[in-house]
């Protein structure tokens, strides 16, 4: 479920600007999308955890906004985000 800290300081290496930078918007994405991915698991054996699944969505929520924002500011890096992470596109 949760995000072991070798695999989130990996991320933050890779997304962030340096090793240090954790806040920004596309590491934060990168973080919400690893731990997307691992409810998603748990709710395809678990098919009755609507408390988990109530999380699922906000967090799923919670990226949606994000790269709502990233994408006015800067659509290339949001295309290169979105394509290095395998997210579909569907923000207007």
């Amino acid at each position: 479920m949760a995000v072991s800290k070798e695999r989130k300081a990996e991320l933050i290496k890779q997304y962030g600007k340096d090793e240090n930078d954790s806040g920004s918007a596309a590491v934060q994405v990168a973080l919400l999308t690893e731990r997307i991915r691992g409810l998603t698991e748990h709710m395809k054996s678990h098919k009755k955890d609507y408390h988990t699944r109530r999380g699922l969505l906000m967090l799923v929520g919670k990226r949606r906004r994000l790269l709502s924002y990233i994408k006015k500011q800067d659509i290339t890096q949001y295309r290169e985000l979105i394509k290095s992470l395998g997210i579909r596109d569907n923000i207007q």
